[in-house]
């Protein structure tokens, strides 16, 4: 009996490129984005703090559950019907939009209930106003999608930077002016309503007269979309139970102690959509190639390029995570740290992208069982991990229970792509950037255990003695390809071209 023989996987085209200009849209509104929560914890109080936290955990609730997976389904259908790509679009924003409307009015009629559930009374007036922002960027919240799925990575990526940083104004430069909640989300409404403009111009503009709803067409999106719909559905319950759990359990200003501890690095979703978007598309071409391993080499290529800025994400947020606590939120918030702590450890599993594989595949039903599986295992012990951990209870209990979905994933996948253990993933690769992220931690411990300084420059200092770190480690192993580097190097030119042209600078 003979060894079986590993089937070679192929050298495809790296989801890097793509992937990397679409985060480079992204990161440009990157800190904009991610100092609103920042800002607002300074401008307000943590009972109001906890109150703004609130009406957008509703609203981010209801703002994936309703779309029934009508969006992200043009993934699948989009890259292999270009011919029928403007009726599929038309059918999903009809589809969209009157699940917005629904959602705005089941909010607004629910308030008083709301404020109740979640033990606060200041919710139902401005409960309105989350409505009214949920159903308008319903609408449009399948812009990025078709640019992404028609390879307009360019377009895609400047609608995600012009997006973010006008939130961000919106957001913040009411709260500035007027120091109240209520104006924040008038920002918010206008600047929604703004982005459905652009998006119905672009749809009109790319498919002009095909852009109408098909019947059949629809029945075919609804029976591949509504599988994942309710795998979302549970996905989102138990993501949002903790939450809700904490909200009902506490005041809201115990809760803005929790939702900051829970802080979530916009890096982590700039990173991991957009790669994870690029992937699914590249993946649904090659299995309509009928070039299955090739889809091997995208899966090992998304799971590196993530690994590769993950790892070192989470060392950092490990070492420092009371210096970027303190700084941000201010010692108010100094009991959020080991919450903070235990979350960060989730960003490593956010690694493995095993929901987009399971889509292309077609695989909502066993999306759906997963899910299933991984809201019993959170909502079995969050009870008890309250009662023994306090604040920090829920956290692990989502760190077992997503370990658990991942696992199941990855061996649902081995089968998929009929492959054994060793190519399920990047083992050695994965092993080498682990040691690299672990070594220059170990280095910024030393360094900032050595010093006694402001919180500010402690934090400084400690990322750059990481960097520098984790850096040569990574160039001195070889870890990366020359493609990679490559595509680092002209992004860097590329970036410094622009922040020079934007400064006037090199003009003589």
């Amino acid at each position: 009996m003979t060894a079986a023989v590993p089937t070679p996987i192929p050298k495809t085209e790296s989801v890097f490129r793509p992937a990397l200009l679409l985060m480079s849209g992204r990161t440009l509104a990157f800190a904009a984005t991610f100092f609103i929560p920042v800002v607002l914890a300074r401008t307000f109080d943590q009972a109001q703090f906890g109150t703004y936290k609130q009406l957008f955990l509703i609203y981010s609730t209801a703002y994936l559950i309703a779309q029934l997976g009508m969006a992200t389904s043009l993934y699948y259908f989009l890259p292999a019907a270009s011919h029928e790509a403007g009726r599929y679009v038309a059918n999903s924003m009809l589809f969209l939009g009157t699940a917005g409307l629904a959602c705005c009015g089941v909010v607004v009629v629910a308030a008083p209930k709301l404020a109740h559930w979640l033990s606060n009374g200041e919710l139902s007036g401005y409960l309105p106003w989350i409505g009214l922002y949920l159903f308008l960027m319903m609408l449009s919240a399948a812009l990025e999608i078709v640019l992404i799925s028609r390879r307009r990575y360019f377009w895609a990526s400047a609608s995600y930077a012009l997006s973010d940083l006008a939130r961000a104004v919106a957001f913040l430069l009411p709260v500035l002016l007027f120091r109240q909640l209520e104006w924040l989300l008038k920002g918010a409404v206008v600047v929604a309503f703004l982005r459905v403009l652009l998006t119905l111009f672009y749809f009109r503009r790319e498919f002009r007269g095909g852009f109408t709803p098909d019947r059949v067409l629809f029945k075919a999106q609804l029976a591949y979309a509504l599988p994942f719909a309710a795998a979302v559905l549970v996905e989102i319950v138990q993501v949002g139970l903790p939450q809700y759990a904490v909200s009902y359990l506490f005041d809201p200003a115990t809760f803005a102690i929790f939702a900051v501890g829970c802080l979530q690095i916009p890096l982590v979703d700039v990173a991991a959509s957009p790669t994870s978007d690029v992937m699914m598309v590249k993946m649904q071409e090659k299995l309509a190639e009928g070039q299955k391993p090739a889809v091997v080499a995208i899966w090992h290529d998304t799971t590196w390029k993530l690994a590769l800025l993950f790892f070192p994400l989470v060392a950092f947020c490990l070492v420092a995570a009371r210096q970027i606590i303190v700084l941000l939120f201010t010692e108010k918030y100094a009991a959020s740290v080991p919450i903070f702590i235990a979350w960060s450890t989730i960003i490593l599993l956010a690694t493995l992208q095993v929901d987009g594989v399971m889509r292309v595949f077609a695989q909502t039903r066993f999306l759906l069982a997963l899910n299933v599986m991984r809201l019993a295992i959170l909502a079995g012990l969050l009870k008890w991990s309250l009662s023994e951990f306090h604040l920090l209870g829920p956290v692990l209990a989502v760190i077992l229970a997503t370990l658990a979905f991942k696992a199941a994933a990855l061996i649902r996948m081995k089968k998929l792509l009929d492959i054994g253990v060793a190519q399920l993933l990047p083992w050695g690769s994965l092993a080498a950037l682990l040691g690299a992220a672990t070594g220059a931690g170990a280095a910024a411990w030393a360094v900032k255990s050595q010093l006694h300084v402001a919180t500010a420059p402690l934090l400084c200092a400690t990322w750059l003695a990481y960097m520098i770190v984790y850096t040569a480690l990574v160039w001195h192993f070889d870890l990366l390809n020359s493609g990679e580097k490559q595509a680092l190097a002209q992004w860097a030119r590329k970036l410094r071209a622009a922040t020079a042209g934007a400064f006037g600078y090199g003009k003589g």
